[in-house]
C-alpha cells in the first residue's frame, strides 16, 4: 500500500497557472496565493526543484507579482489545459526525474486535475494541496479535489506537505519553513 510518505529529493513543485486576468475571479484566491508563497519559498529553502506554468499568456496574463518567484526562474507557456500536453513541460519533468509531484495553482477543475490525472497515469505520486488551489468557484473547487482524490492523488495542506518534506526540528530550514508558516 502506498502511503504517500513524501521525501524532498524525491519530489517536484508544479505551480499552475496562477495569472493576472484570473485574480477577481477565482474563489479565495488571497489563500491560495499566500499558500502558494509559502510553496515556493520553502521549495528553494529545501532545494526542491519548481515548475512554473502559464496558461496562454497572451490572454490571461502573467504570473501575477504577488507570487515571489526568483528572478531566474523559468516559466513555461503552454496552451494544453494538461501541463503533459506541452512538450516544454514534459522534457522538463523528464530532465528532473521525481517520481511525486506537489501540485498547486488554478483552476482546480480544469488545468490542475488534468495535469494530476495525466501525471497519476504515468504512474507519478501526486500530492494535491487542497489550501493552494481554487477555481471560480467553491464547488468546483472541492469537487475537483474529490475527483483527483478519487483517482490516487494524495491531499494535504501547505503546513502538512512542508512537516512532511522534513525530519526534524532544530535545523535552520526548519526554522526558515516555521516562520512561513506562522
Amino acid at each position: 500500500m502506498n502511503l504517500g510518505i513524501i521525501k524532498r529529493d524525491s519530489c517536484v513543485f508544479i505551480l499552475i497557472d496562477i495569472q493576472e486576468k484570473f485574480l477577481p475571479v477565482i474563489y479565495d484566491i488571497q489563500g491560495v496565493i499566500d499558500n502558494a508563497n509559502r510553496l515556493v519559498q520553502s521549495a528553494s529553502i529545501l532545494n526542491i526543484p519548481l515548475l512554473v506554468t502559464e496558461q496562454y499568456p497572451k490572454g490571461l496574463g502573467r504570473t501575477v507579482n504577488e507570487i515571489k518567484l526568483d528572478n531566474d526562474q523559468e516559466i513555461i507557456e503552454k496552451i494544453s489545459f494538461d501541463c503533459f500536453g506541452c512538450d516544454e513541460f514534459v522534457n522538463k519533468i523528464d530532465q528532473i526525474n521525481r517520481p511525486s509531484l506537489v501540485i498547486f495553482g488554478i483552476e482546480a477543475h480544469v488545468c490542475v486535475l488534468k495535469t494530476t490525472l495525466s501525471a497519476l497515469s504515468r504512474s507519478y505520486e501526486v500530492h494535491l494541496i487542497a489550501d493552494a488551489v481554487s477555481s471560480r468557484t467553491q464547488r468546483n473547487r472541492d469537487i475537483a479535489i474529490e475527483r483527483m482524490r478519487q483517482s490516487g492523488a494524495f491531499i494535504a495542506s501547505t503546513e502538512m506537505i512542508l512537516f512532511q518534506l522534513m525530519d526534524k526540528a532544530g535545523t535552520d530550514e526548519f526554522k526558515a519553513i516555521s516562520k512561513l508558516v506562522k
